[in-house]
């Protein structure tokens, strides 16, 4: 992992995280990942959200959160060039340890049923692809 640093997602980090989730299909971007909401969850969440620098530049990331019960991770991402190199595994391991620190013994997230290669990542991680719950949402509005 030589050249690459991993370290706590700040505020000031936006921009350049924002533009790399919008290089990817797989993730689901809407209003909750405005700037301002996206600051408004790091200062609820600290120390559970996390970027990887290579050469300075945040090439990968992780946004992760928890209700007091649950750990929820959003926004898994590593741009393409830094890929099968261990580094989304180690930023799920972070985000995983802290949730533990917290006293969160159970993380969930959600992957969209057409991204295959989320789904395979989560799956060959050991995360068990649960069939018994639906989701279903409704906007407050």
């Amino acid at each position: 992992m030589a050249g690459y640093v991993i370290r706590e997602m700040k505020a000031g980090d936006y921009q350049e995280a924002f533009a790399l989730w919008q290089e990817d299909e797989g993730i689901g971007l809407s209003n909750a990942d405005s700037e301002a909401n996206i600051q408004k969850f790091l200062a609820r969440n600290p120390a559970l959200s996390y970027v990887v620098l290579h050469n300075g530049k945040i090439v990968g990331t992780i946004l992760c959160g928890h209700d007091g019960r649950r750990g929820y991770i959003y926004h898994l991402f590593v741009a393409k060039p830094h890929r099968n190199k261990g580094l989304g595994r180690k930023l799920v391991t972070k985000s995983l340890e802290r949730l533990k620190e917290e006293g969160i013994d159970k993380c969930h997230l959600f992957v969209f049923a057409r991204n295959e290669l989320g789904r395979n990542f989560w799956i060959n991680t050991g995360w068990t692809l649960r069939e018994d719950i639906v989701v279903m949402s409704k906007a407050t509005g």
